[in-house]
């Protein structure tokens, strides 16, 4: 009989300590590490999580080279977020909010290929008949949809093993557990045992398997990090409370483009996707206003317009705020100094606000330029004209740097009727887009006049 011992885990990073702490010395986290019992287990029980292991050194020139075919799921935005489509043997990790729509694109994912692949949807949160129901209000096939209301990872391998299917899903990963471990499902153990026992089956029967994964407050997958690591894609469902819009962000992918984003609208009839995202985050003001900026963002292989807004105003506080949405808050605070350094405007008096229109989160130095012409629009009440947009990273001396794929950019916004561009100077092409006048600038004072 296998000796229990006792050992101690956090729930956050899976880190196993041999006494108790009130925070765990790997991740820093809080009242995160917990007793388990551990079950002594014989030797050899644990595998690679790329299925079977090879005892002898291949050369990587003799290993046979098979061409593995990605399966097009049908729906462009999805497409595009994992690289072209499903590859088989794959795992994907899809994470997200409650109520966000995980279940709901999965299952309209499954019916979309129920003729191309055999699927097989493993639900342990619903009842087959709540399955049923949702896929009928979605007006949804049901010819083709082979579904399993199980949670013990043993026996759904030993249907999958009967079934062979070459799509699985498995919702969620915190309900699986294996009967090896006497820990409780969604804990840090079983969820890592048994994502393991999925990826090996994966890539050992070429089956494509999505796992669905719940969110901590935070906002951060629920569970080890390692599970992470062990997947071939992390895609994250994002929304901007209650916004209809979707938008699913690759965080991982061994297939395709890091970052890459693809947006969604729900609907009554499920979710649909937006293949123009530009068009929605473009504000419809009748004439131009003050402190609202366009600025072209790339977002994985896509370039995306976007508005930025910005709000000035004489603050009565001893501290005056400084809110950043969409945008982050130390950039928001570099442009402030920046803006007083280099352009003359002091705004320690003044509460500044700093918006993304449409909810979206813009990380990337290209904001900067549009976020400086935003608040000294604001700051001057003058606004910068409709047809004008603007991109360009910007330096604590002052200077306008370039950014990359400057010229899709330019040709996204030539699309979109813009006129003008206001851009850093290495950014100028040699031959710009038909209908756009290219505004160069070096510095922010350069930039600052094209305001006045």
């Amino acid at each position: 009989m296998a000796k229990n011992r006792n050992s101690y885990q956090c729930s956050q990073c899976g880190a196993v300590l041999s006494k108790w702490a009130g925070q765990c010395p790997e991740c820093q986290e809080w009242n995160s590490v917990s007793e388990v019992v551990a079950e002594s287990r014989p030797a050899g029980r644990f595998a690679g999580y790329a299925g079977q292991l090879s005892n002898a050194i291949t050369d990587l020139t003799a290993v046979e080279r098979s061409s593995i075919d990605r399966v097009a799921v049908g729906v462009g935005e999805l497409d595009r977020v994992l690289g072209g489509g499903i590859v088989p043997g794959s795992v994907t990790l899809l994470g997200g909010d409650p109520g966000i729509g995980k279940s709901t694109l999965l299952i309209q994912l499954v019916a979309a290929l129920a003729e191309k692949m055999p699927s097989l949807y493993i639900t342990g949160e619903e009842s087959l008949e709540q399955l049923g129901m949702r896929a009928r209000r979605l007006g949804l096939s049901l010819d083709g949809i082979r579904c399993l209301a199980e949670t013990q990872i043993e026996q759904i391998l030993g249907h999958a093993a009967r079934e062979k299917p070459q799509l699985m899903i498995v919702d969620s990963i915190q309900t699986v557990f294996t009967e090896n471990l006497s820990s409780a499902p969604g804990s840090v153990a079983q969820i890592r045992e048994s994502a393991a026992a999925l990826v090996r089956w994966a890539k050992e029967n070429r089956c494509s398997i999505v796992l669905v994964g719940h969110v901590t407050k935070e906002g951060a997958l629920a569970g080890p990090r390692v599970l992470e690591h062990m997947v071939d894609c992390v895609l994250y469902f994002e929304s901007d409370g209650g916004s209809r819009y979707r938008v699913v962000r690759a965080i991982k992918n061994r297939f395709g483009a890091v970052n890459e984003l693809g947006m969604f609208a729900m609907t009554g009839s499920g979710l649909k996707e937006v293949k123009n995202p530009s068009a929605i985050f473009l504000s419809g003001h009748d004439e131009p206003v003050s402190g609202s900026v366009i600025t072209v963002v790339r977002e994985g292989t896509r370039p995306i317009l976007l508005e930025v807004q910005a709000l000035v105003d004489q603050s009565h506080l001893n501290n005056p705020r400084r809110v950043s949405l969409g945008l982050e808050h130390n950039r928001l605070a570099m442009m402030l100094a920046v803006l007083h350094r280099h352009g003359g405007i002091a705004l320690a008096d003044h509460d500044v606000f700093i918006n993304v229109v449409g909810g979206m989160r813009v990380s990337e130095t290209a904001a900067d330029l549009p976020m400086l012409l935003a608040l000294y629009s604001s700051f001057r009440d003058r606004a910068v004209p409709g047809n004008v947009v603007s991109f360009g990273e910007v330096g604590l001396s002052g200077e306008i740097r370039p950014v990359p794929d400057g010229e899709q950019r330019l040709k996204e916004a030539a699309g979109h009727g813009f006129e003008r561009a206001i851009v850093p100077a290495a950014n100028t092409p040699r031959k710009p887009p038909a209908g756009l006048e290219i505004v160069p600038v070096r510095s922010v004072r350069q930039a600052l006049e094209q305001v006045n």
